[in-house]
C-alpha cells in the first residue's frame, strides 16, 4: 500500500516497527527506574517487572486485535470513538495518551542528565532545553528517517543491557541462595511492596502501544503491527528479567535505589567500565524520548483529523510530510514538565494514564466484537484475554492512585 497524496508515506515494514517498540519499551524505563523498582521492592524487585510484564501483555494482545481492524493514526483514539460514538470520551482517552507520552519523554529525559553528569558536568536546565530542541529537529526531519535513528540507537541501548547482564554473570551464583527472597511467597508486605514497586515497573512497559499510531505509516499493517507488538513484549520481558536479577544480586537494592545511574553503578560493580555504559544509557534514554515525541505528535495528529483536537496540528509540512505543528507543541510541553517535575511523579502520572486508558481499549474491544464486518482483516484473540487485560488493568491502576494520595505505606 502506498501513501496517498495528502496523507502519512507508509515507509514502514516489520523490522523497523520492532525496533521502534523495542526502543520505546526497552530504552526508556529500564535505564532510569531500575533502582527506584528495587528500593520499594527490594530482591523480589524481578517479581515486580514480572507483574507488570503479564498485566501489559494481556492489553498487548488485545492492542494487536484493534490495530489490525482500525489502522489510524489515532490509535487509541479511533478505538473508542468506533466502539462508543462518544466524542468526549475519544477526546479523553486521546489526551490521556498524550500525556502518557509527554511525561514518559520528561521521565527519561530526567534520566538523561542523571546519566549525562556521570561523563560531564551540565547544568540541569542547558542538557534539557539542548536535547529536546536537537529531537524536536529529529522527528521534524521525517519519520523514516527518524525511526532509522531510533533503530540504531535500539541496537546500542539493548547492547548496553547485554553489557550490564554479561558483567553480572558471576552474582548469578548467589541465585539459589537469595531465590527464597526474590519470591514473595505468602508474606502480605512483601506482596504488598511488590504490586506497589509494579507501578513504577510498569512504566518500563509503556512503548508497544505507541506503534498502533503509527499505522499510516506502515507498510501491510494487517500483517506488520501484530507481530512488531508481540515481538516488542517478548524481547522487553525476557530482558527485564535477566537485568533485573542480575542488578540486585550485584548491588544492594537500598544502594541501587540512590544512584541517579543505576546501571552505570551495576556494571562498575561487575568490573565494567561505568563511563561507556553512561554513554549507552545516555543514548538509550534519549531515544526514549525522541520515540514518545514521535508517538504523541502522531496521536495529535490523527486526533486533529478526527476532529477532536484543533485543525492546525492536522497539518502536514509540504517538505517533510511530518505533522509539523504538532511536534512543535509536544516538543514545548516535555520540555516544561521535565523543567518542573520530580522523575518519580512523572513515572508514576505516566503508568497511570496509560493503565486507565489500556482498561479503556480493553472495554472498547470487548464492545465491538460481533460489530465488525466479515471483510475486515483479522487478528483475533480468546474472549478471556480482554475480559483479564481490563480488570487486571484497573486494578494496579486503582492500587496506584492509592499509593499516589497516600493510601499505602510505599
Amino acid at each position: 500500500m502506498t501513501s496517498q497524496p495528502n496523507g502519512l508515506k507508509r515507509a514502514l515494514g516489520p523490522v523497523l516497527l520492532t525496533l521502534y517498540g523495542v526502543g520505546v519499551t526497552v530504552g526508556a524505563g529500564i535505564y532510569v527506574l531500575v533502582g527506584e523498582v528495587a528500593g520499594i521492592a527490594g530482591l523480589a524487585a524481578p517479581m515486580a517487572f514480572l507483574l507488570s510484564g503479564v498485566i501489559a501483555g494481556l492489553s498487548a494482545l488485545s492492542y494487536a486485535e484493534l490495530a489490525v481492524l482500525f489502522p489510524k493514526a489515532g490509535g487509541e483514539a479511533a478505538y473508542v470513538n468506533a466502539a462508543f460514538a462518544r466524542h468526549w470520551l475519544t477526546t479523553l482517552v486521546g489526551l490521556l495518551v498524550v500525556v502518557t507520552g509527554i511525561t514518559s519523554a520528561a521521565t527519561v529525559l530526567l534520566g538523561f542528565v542523571g546519566y549525562l553528569n556521570e561523563l560531564i558536568a551540565v547544568p540541569k536546565a542547558v542538557a534539557l532545553i539542548c536535547v529536546v530542541a536537537g529531537l524536536a529537529a529529529v522527528t521534524f526531519w521525517g519519520v523514516a528517517e527518524s525511526l532509522t535513528i531510533v533503530a540504531f540507537t535500539t541496537v546500542l541501548e539493548v547492547g548496553g543491557l547485554v553489557l550490564v547482564i554479561g558483567g553480572g554473570l558471576p552474582s548469578l551464583a548467589a541465585l539459589p541462595a537469595a531465590l527464597p527472597d526474590m519470591l514473595p511467597g505468602f508474606e502480605a508486605s512483601i506482596w504488598l511492596a511488590v504490586v506497589s514497586s509494579s507501578v513504577l515497573a510498569f512504566f518500563a512497559f509503556i512503548g508497544f502501544e505507541d506503534i498502533v499510531n503509527m499505522a499510516e505509516e506502515v507498510r501491510q499493517p494487517s500483517r506488520t503491527l501484530p507481530l512488531a507488538i508481540v515481538l516488542t513484549l517478548i524481547v522487553s520481558v525476557l530482558l527485564y528479567m535477566l537485568l533485573a536479577v542480575t542488578a540486585v544480586l550485584t548491588v544492594p537494592p537500598n544502594v541501587l535505589a540512590q544512584s541517579d545511574a543505576p546501571l552505570a553503578l551495576v556494571f562498575a560493580r561487575s568490573g565494567g567500565n561505568p563511563e561507556l555504559l553512561s554513554g549507552i544509557a545516555a543514548l538509550a534514554v534519549v531515544n526514549g524520548a525522541l520515540i514518545q515525541i514521535i508517538m504523541a505528535s502522531r496521536l495529535i495528529y490523527g486526533m486533529a483529523r478526527l476532529g477532536r483536537l484543533p485543525a492546525v496540528f492536522g497539518h502536514v509540512n509540504a517538505i517533510t510530510r511530518t505533522p509539523d505543528y504538532a511536534i512543535i507543541c509536544i516538543s514545548a510541553i516535555v520540555l516544561i514538565c521535565a523543567l518542573t517535575l520530580p522523575i518519580t511523579d512523572l513515572a508514576a502520572y505516566a503508568s497511570l494514564a496509560v493503565l486507565l486508558v489500556f482498561t479503556i481499549v480493553n472495554v472498547a474491544l470487548l464492545k465491538l466484537r460481533g460489530t465488525v464486518p466479515r471483510d475486515r482483516p483479522r487478528f483475533s484473540v480468546p474472549l478471556l484475554i480482554p475480559v483479564a487485560g481490563a480488570l487486571a488493568s484497573f486494578a494496579l491502576f486503582a492500587f496506584g492512585l492509592g499509593r499516589e494520595v497516600g493510601l499505602f505505606g510505599y
